[in-house]
């Protein structure tokens, strides 16, 4: 597959196997709307004659879908004809309007791309956007006649050509247009390929956001390079029933999925034992977990559940990557155990990893390979470290982005860093790590990390432990940063309280969640806590792929505008 992209890879298949199952996407009424290889080339050409009919070379076209199938149309006829695709999250609120707007700005794009459905949606929603934004066409897909695709010509693409702008999700900061190539693309498919080892066989089974790289690259790219089969559903549908998830990998015997460490830990938490009946697992083979820190106990807890339903821990497959890597860095071993490591806390608040027998225990995200290579990086002196000590992942290789779209400094910044010694260009990833008998280990991102008398200590480890430590707190959703002045830094805590809860939440019940909270985190962490703040559920502010957006909730703090719940005076 040298030197092929998405596009050629489906003429390759639709030709080959014309009448395999690609995708299936199954709506929430029951129904499962499917497409073939013959059928999604078809499709695919319809849509991208348009563009080409439309549009130059190289323009921008957002792509604003509901998750389905439509989607994936749109997104390969942008790879077909020569444009970049943006992928975008619908817009469902007045409050997601700014933020596209920002997007469409930033990329200059020139159409945004759409259900009739959607166009209806974001017309009652955003009624001045079409007048905002005078030089982009809004064109429905969906209504795009058979005959469109007759005189479709494939553009002359290279590996250096950009397939699409990955808008990040913005946990540390605003959203950013990352430039993926198609031979980023390529290159990091391979790598999945290989880490995980996918064949043709594979059948993906996933929920995940399909305008985010995990959800992107992993279920809808993957599938397609690979030549299998990917079953699809909506986000909402799994939140709101996470054991459908699990009865979708069941029912279509799927061999690979996953998600964040959230969605283990929601199924262990809200499936009940009579919800297992029937449930069998055993096809899994590789449970992927990433986007966000990783959980032992979650794991554990996982395994434990669903053994019974034919769930092997050995499938667990904790991986890191990021937009600006494409997607995948590193993973571990398929069909072998996650490598679980404790250290010790206090040396780790000093940047120093050492194996303990109590302390805080991380899970290794495995190697990188296929030509990708990282090194730890003392992020002020940009020294270089040994294993055992804690600095920033700097990363270079061909799944490496080309940078931001529209942002030359900050891509200088970010893509073009070089070692004290002079070694690079590298990507400064912004998370902090080490490498333990030559894996990898997350601890945390660079710019929330909580700095306190001088020790390092990590946000999700105290969020862990709020939220843990009162049952009317909601499981990951609860944000801890500091802010003050130089000279005294305090911890605060925003914390989403159980709907249960809110209806009873008085001064005398605030002062017991707030009183316990303090104790847990000053016995686990040695910090106290200043300020709680408790919000009502759903509110606190998460990237689309769930990662808690910390700075940005300090900033609504600071503002007075996080949905605080009302404390009742204390009768």
């Amino acid at each position: 597959m040298n030197e092929m992209n998405l596009y050629d890879i489906l003429e390759m298949h639709a030709h080959k196997k014309p009448d395999d199952l690609a995708y299936v996407f199954m709506n929430s009424d029951g129904e499962d709307l499917e497409l073939t290889y013959a059928q999604l080339l078809s499709r695919v050409k319809i849509i991208a004659n348009h563009l080409q009919m439309n549009l130059t070379k190289g323009d921008r076209v957002i792509l604003m879908y509901q998750p389905g199938l439509q989607f994936i149309e749109s997104i390969l006829a942008c790879f077909a004809s020569g444009m970049i695709a943006v992928p975008v999250q619908s817009v469902l609120n007045k409050r997601a309007v700014p933020r596209l707007r920002g997007v469409i700005e930033n990329a200059g794009a020139k159409m945004l791309l759409m259900t009739s459905a959607g166009q209806e949606s974001l017309m009652r929603i955003a009624p001045d956007l079409r007048n905002a934004t005078v030089d982009l066409s809004w064109v429905c897909s969906d209504l795009f006649s058979e005959n469109e695709g007759a005189i479709f010509r494939k553009p002359l693409l290279d590996f250096e050509s950009l397939a699409f702008l990955q808008y990040t999700s913005g946990s540390t900061g605003d959203p950013k247009g990352v430039m993926v190539s198609h031979g980023n693309v390529i290159s990091n498919m391979e790598a999945i390929k290989m880490a995980s080892g996918h064949g043709p066989e594979t059948i993906y089974a996933g929920w995940l956001p399909l305008y985010h790289d995990m959800g992107l690259l992993g279920n809808v790219f993957q599938p397609l390079y690979l030549g299998g089969t990917s079953i699809l559903f909506s986000p909402m549908t799994f939140l709101t029933s996470p054991v459908s998830w699990l009865q979708t990998i069941s029912k279509w015997r799927a061999t690979t999925s996953g998600g964040p460490s959230f969605a283990y830990d929601l199924c262990v938490k809200q499936i009940q034992d009579e919800e297992l009946s029937g449930l069998d697992l055993s096809s899994w083979t590789v449970a992927f977990n990433g986007s966000e820190p990783i959980k032992a106990k979650v794991l554990r807890d996982f395994a434990q559940k669903f053994k019974a339903c034919g769930f092997k821990e050995s499938a667990f497959y904790p991986c890191y990557g990021m937009a600006e890597t494409t997607l995948f860095l590193s993973g571990g071993t398929r069909d072998e155990k996650a490598n679980y490591l404790t250290v010790d806390s206090v040396l780790l608040a000093s940047n120093e990893a050492r194996e303990s027998h109590q302390g805080t225990e991380l899970v290794s995200c495995g190697r990188s390979n296929y030509g990708n290579h990282y090194e730890i990086v003392d992020p002020e002196t940009h020294y270089k470290l040994e294993q055992g000590r804690v600095g920033e992942i700097w990363v270079r290789g061909p799944s490496v982005t080309k940078g931001y779209w529209n942002r030359t400094e900050l891509s200088i910044e970010t893509f073009q860093a070089f070692t004290a010694d002079g070694e690079g260009p590298f990507l400064r990833t912004g998370d902090l790590g080490f490498i333990h008998q030559g894996e990898l280990y997350i601890n945390g991102r660079l710019k929330d990390l909580i700095i306190v008398r001088g020790q390092n200590h990590y946000p999700d480890d105290i969020e862990l432990t709020v939220y843990e430590g009162h049952p009317l707190l909601r499981p990951h959703g609860v944000a801890a940063f500091t802010r003050g002045d130089y000279e005294e830094q305090k911890l605060v805590v925003v914390a989403e309280v159980q709907r249960t809860a809110i209806a009873k939440l008085d001064e005398s019940l605030f002062k017991e969640i707030l009183l316990k909270v303090r104790k847990e985190v000053s016995d686990k962490h040695g910090l106290r806590v200043s300020e709680l703040k408790l919000i009502r559920p759903s509110t606190l502010p998460k990237t689309s792929s769930g990662k808690i957006r910390r700075l940005y909730c300090r900033e609504l703090l600071e503002k007075n505008e996080l949905d605080v719940v009302e404390i009742k005076e204390y009768k």
